[in-house]
């Protein structure tokens, strides 16, 4: 009796994982329109566009959602410089013009909004995801050198950390530690590897391709990771919540 309970276990979770296997890459072909690039464009650059980071689609689909860090740098107006999101993939990827909109330095998320349109992800409750949670994440980790290819990475939500941890020594709290120690807040940590490349990516969950994080390589690494100096599958992700409440900020409802 044991053993028959034990085999019909046994199948049960071998069939759900192969739904699982077989649900991954549909889901991935969905969500890849949603994925975008995003750097910046120079009409007498060489080259004239340059990939920063990821970002996603939201709202009614002129909105793009990415890191702050992504796009803080101060353009040149003398050499018309600008903000550009890069839509569809190849070689040829298309290139709208775009503006930042709002961002949130202190949660490292902006909200640019763009002048072509594409099809906006779902974003998933303000509720904390569980430990254990299958999640997945798309992006440009190694940019765009021979063009466009958004490349899948999959996870599982290790737990919900601080921003930063106290440092044994005082000697190696920055002034970027101080401020988060006095204001901290949660991320999510996953067992999976993100490149700077990947900064701005979506991390949405395997069981519905709701957005429930945005990967953060930089701006998390250098307050949690300062003291390790090469970290190894480990990255972390900011919750949607605090994208959520900026949006709310410039009257945009995820």
């Amino acid at each position: 009796m044991f053993s028959r309970i034990l085999l019909l276990i046994t199948g049960l979770l071998t069939y759900i994982s192969a739904n699982a296997e077989t649900a991954l890459p549909e889901l991935v072909k969905q969500i890849k329109p949603s994925v975008v690039g995003i750097g910046m464009y120079e009409p007498l650059g060489s080259p004239r566009s340059q990939l920063n980071g990821s970002g996603f689609v939201i709202a009614d689909g002129h909105y793009v959602a990415t890191n702050y860090h992504v796009v803080d740098q101060q353009l040149d107006p003398n050499r018309n410089q600008s903000h550009v999101v890069f839509i569809g993939q190849g070689e040829h990827p298309k290139l709208a013009k775009a503006e930042i909109v709002a961002f949130d330095a202190a949660h490292d998320i902006a909200i640019l909004k763009m002048s072509e349109k594409a099809k906006p992800f779902i974003i998933a409750s303000d509720n904390y995801i569980d430990d254990g949670t299958d999640v997945a994440f798309t992006g440009f980790p190694i940019g765009a050198i021979l063009g466009l290819y958004p490349a899948t990475h999959r996870g599982v939500i290790s737990a919900l950390t601080p921003v930063v941890i106290p440092s044994a020594n005082a000697k190696q709290l920055s002034i970027e530690m101080m401020k988060r120690l006095r204001e901290p807040y949660f991320v999510y940590q996953m067992d999976a590897t993100a490149f700077p490349g990947n900064s701005g990516s979506p991390v949405y969950e395997l069981n519905n391709g709701q957005v429930v994080a945005i990967i953060n390589k930089v701006f998390v690494q250098r307050t949690k990771e300062a003291a390790i100096t090469d970290p190894s599958g480990i990255s972390y992700a900011i919750p949607v919540k605090y994208l959520r409440e900026l949006a709310k900020s410039i009257n945009i409802e995820l």
